[in-house]
């Protein structure tokens, strides 16, 4: 009896691709950010007439150099919606792989609103620009973009909790449940204090980042 062999193909890593995408498109929500914050700050710190005890960092869209704040602006959010994609093949089960992605997709979205309804001129910023702040259509879709981008992200936190305790991160899974609390006090405080505002804004990027880089690095859901 005789028979035909032939060499077997070669093997696709799927299992690696799938991760090594997966890392990929999380470390864009990992880097958002800390990105934007620091384009902020660099910007913030150069540009005539800002301040920040007085402006916020969405004001940096306005006056001739306001263009490199709106395309932080697209950048982030597209880093964002690519970091939910990753979330959402980091987390395997459960209702943390629905609804987190799409509260992440959600707040990533929120800066390109942002960036097409720029914020209202006021507080002198840009240079000449009076005190007082009249609200405008656009500066008013601005806020509603904001509040409800950090709404998502807020939600996206408590929904997380769950995943990161599942892996043996407890006190991780706590600090997802706080977190959200010194957001939105940032927040509500944003009336007697623009820096409470962008403390609270910065708070809400960064511990985003680092929720994504833990979860992209511990072992899989148990």
């Amino acid at each position: 009896m005789t028979g035909t062999f032939t060499t077997p193909g070669p093997l696709h890593p799927v299992a690696t691709t799938e991760r090594s995408t997966a890392w990929w498109l999380t470390t864009g929500g990992v880097v958002a950010g800390p990105l934007f914050l620091a384009a902020g700050l660099a910007q913030g710190l150069t540009r005539e007439g800002f301040d920040f005890t007085r402006n916020a960092i969405s004001q940096l869209a306005l006056g001739g150099a306001g263009w490199v704040q709106t395309l932080s602006f697209v950048c982030t959010g597209a880093l964002l919606v690519a970091g939910a994609a990753g979330l959402r093949r980091t987390l395997r089960r459960g209702p943390a792989r629905r609804w987190a992605p799409a509260l992440v997709g959600l707040f990533g979205l929120s800066f390109w609103a942002a960036a097409a309804f720029p914020a209202d001129a006021g507080a002198g910023f840009p240079a000449g620009s009076p005190d007082a702040t009249v609200m405008s259509g656009h500066g008013a879709a601005h806020m509603a973009a904001g509040m409800i981008g950090y709404l998502a992200l807020c939600a996206a936190f408590v929904v997380l909790a769950r995943p990161l305790a599942s892996r043996g991160l407890r006190g991780w899974a706590v600090a997802s449940r706080v977190v959200p609390v010194a957001v939105l006090a940032g927040f509500m405080a944003s009336a007697a204090s623009v820096l409470a505002f962008t403390a609270g804004a910065g708070l809400g990027l960064l511990w985003l980042s680092a929720v994504m880089a833990r979860l992209a690095d511990a072992p899989g859901d148990r």
